[in-house]
């Protein structure tokens, strides 16, 4: 658990806004020089309201959104300035799972065809048959059928598409999951279930993740370690029992004071 696994250094991403022909363009922060680092095996929650830059944060470690300046380590690797084709080998290590679980799907894939797409790009070399045997194997880790496999995603419900979401991102056994809110989208009878299996995947192949969410009882459930962010900026940072215990910034305050009491 004390090894370092990523390191984010002074991360920043910064947006133009055009203001229009005779005002100058202004500048939107959405992550704003931000550090913080990651334990191989650890699960560190990002919490922070919509618009808070958490997500912007995850998307920028995997090169889906532009660094404007800072620094991120993958295993000691500097990352950050890699090009597409050269990062492609920490894309395999780092894989993320997505918000929607119906948008981040083709809908004119089968499932088969979904889960077997990073395994055509990470092993091109890989058999057919091979690729259907992975596929049946990833959909039994994750709690669905493999008879399924030429099924499409309008044909699951929101927490079997999740699931098919996370067979994807486990298909070329990475080591690093960035999951960006998995279960806000769900019902909430549905989550806790899918909360469940992301801990036994991580118990079963040793993963770490990043874990964004705006529910601290989720966050609470899952994370050894809690980010609160704002205003593209981490305020408050430590252990999960620390925060909830004895939140010391007034916005994590704020975000415990909101979180239900049943």
């Amino acid at each position: 658990m004390s090894e370092l696994l990523l390191e984010v250094k002074n991360l920043s991403v910064h947006y133009p806004v055009k203001q229009g022909f005779l005002k100058a363009d202004k500048i939107f922060k959405a992550v704003d020089d931000i550090s913080f680092t990651i334990k191989k095996g650890q699960t560190v929650g990002l919490v922070g309201e919509s618009g808070s830059g958490k997500t912007t944060t995850g998307r920028a470690l995997v090169k889906l959104a532009p660094i404007t300046k800072g620094q991120i380590l993958y295993a000691g690797e500097a990352i950050t300035n890699l090009s597409l084709k050269r990062f492609l080998p920490y894309r395999r290590k780092i894989q993320m799972i997505f918000q929607d679980p119906y948008a981040s799907l083709n809908p004119r894939m089968t499932v088969q065809e979904i889960i077997a797409e990073p395994l055509k790009v990470h092993f091109p070399h890989m058999k057919r048959k091979d690729r259907v045997e992975r596929v049946s194997e990833l959909l039994d880790k994750v709690g669905l059928s493999p008879k399924w496999r030429s099924r499409y995603p309008h044909q699951f419900s929101g927490g079997q598409r999740q699931r098919i979401n996370i067979a994807r991102a486990l298909a070329c056994e990475p080591e690093f999951i960035i999951c960006d809110e998995p279960v806000s989208a769900l019902d909430v009878s549905v989550q806790a279930q899918i909360v469940n299996l992301l801990q036994d995947l991580q118990e079963a192949h040793e993963l770490t993740y990043l874990f964004i969410a705006h529910d601290l009882a989720v966050v609470e459930h899952i994370s050894d370690f809690v980010l609160v962010m704002t205003e593209g900026k981490i305020v408050e940072q430590a252990e999960a029992e620390a925060i909830y215990k004895h939140a010391e910034h007034p916005y994590t305050q704020k975000l415990l004071s909101a979180v239900p009491v049943f």
